[in-house]
């Protein structure tokens, strides 16, 4: 299943118990459409308010709903308006969508004006911001192996170990910069974390070298604060059966 959704009117992807959840919204509507339980894996966990452009989640059923578009219609109809499902796609049995992904890619976008039309999905940088320096602290980012200084303190993670393959800011229009940053895989409040640092550096609250030793400090104290959920994007998500030319899943 591939779908995208608004984060603001949920309490994250993962069901919680006594709120609602991306997962819980979904799971619901497949148990009334396929009369059972039918649970789903994601591909992560976005946070409370964090959006996805593409999430990818799997799920096991004994009808062949490839090509229904009955079902997809009615599974639409159910979960609202602030998720889309694109596509339901048969991939073999051992598929898994949050293990098998091969990376994921996250972009926080910040506007450089106020603007009654993208604040709601985009963070609004009060005064000037340096993004030459904050590209040039953000290639640290490509050779750290840990994110410990980005991890949300007190998590039941393993390891905070992470490969970045890009870490960037970009212009996506006259009014805007959004920074890209793709990976193996995150940790809880990462992305917001880094990016909020990476302002720090953009304002000149802290230097390049000192974005350097906070990621070697490995505390999180030693970083910046998070930023809003809202202006997050979980903006894709690949794997070594998906055909990114055609975009579609092979049946493997």
């Amino acid at each position: 299943m591939t779908l995208s959704y608004r984060g603001e009117p949920f309490h994250g992807w993962q069901i919680q118990p006594g709120d609602v959840s991306v997962q819980s919204v979904i799971e619901d509507a497949l148990g009334k459409i396929l009369s059972s339980a039918t649970p789903i894996v994601g591909a992560g966990r976005t946070d409370a308010g964090v959006n996805a452009r593409m999430m990818v989640a799997h799920f096991d059923s004994e009808r062949d709903l490839e090509g229904d578009n009955v079902f997809l219609r009615s599974l639409n109809a159910l979960v609202g308006k602030d998720i889309a499902v694109s596509s339901v796609t048969k991939v073999h049995n051992g598929a898994h969508a949050r293990f098998d992904a091969d990376s994921r890619t996250y972009r926080y976008y910040v506007t450089l004006r106020k603007s009654p039309f993208l604040y709601p999905l985009s963070w609004r940088a009060s005064g000037g911001l340096d993004f030459d320096k904050m590209n040039l602290a953000a290639e640290n980012l490509l050779s750290t192996e840990d994110f410990a200084s980005f991890a949300k303190l007190h998590s039941d993670v393993k390891t905070t170990i992470c490969r970045v393959v890009k870490a960037r800011w970009e212009r996506w229009n006259d009014e805007g910069m959004y920074f890209e940053i793709t990976a193996d895989r995150f940790l809880r409040n990462m992305v917001r974390a880094v990016v909020g640092t990476l302002v720090d550096v953009g304002r000149g609250k802290i230097s390049v070298e000192s974005f350097s030793e906070i990621i070697s400090s490995k505390n999180r104290s030693a970083a910046g604060t998070s930023m809003p959920p809202q202006a997050l994007f979980l903006w894709q998500v690949t794997y070594p059966y998906f055909d990114s030319e055609n975009s579609k899943y092979l049946n493997i």
